[in-house]
């Protein structure tokens, strides 16, 4: 079942592995109450800290604390912040369907 339009696709197949060519991350996390915030940055675990100590964003800051579910790299800021817009617009359902297929076991 194909949950994503080609868009956020094309973009997410541009992520990288290669930790010299790294610059940005789109990042998903669980919240508190089960809802998920969705974000992009250059430094995961700073951000994941960051927001659990509560001078993240809003949203978080009300959902304490937050886990790291998914994380997704990029070449670029703006490939990740357009990963990031495009991944907030789906539902609940395909992005943990989206985060369970792409995740390293």
């Amino acid at each position: 079942m194909t949950i994503l339009m080609p868009f956020l696709t094309s973009i997410l197949a541009k992520g990288t592995n290669d930790m010299t060519e790294i610059k940005a991350y789109m990042y998903v996390l669980e919240c508190a109450d089960k809802t998920l915030y969705t974000g992009y940055t250059t430094d995961v675990e700073r951000r994941l800290s960051t927001h659990n100590a509560g001078k993240g964003a809003k949203y978080t800051r009300a959902r304490l604390p937050v886990k790291l579910l998914y994380q997704e790299s990029f070449p670029s800021k703006q490939e990740a912040q357009s990963a990031e817009a495009y991944f907030k617009q789906k539902t609940r359902q395909q992005k943990l369907a989206y985060i369970k297929k792409h995740s390293k076991p």
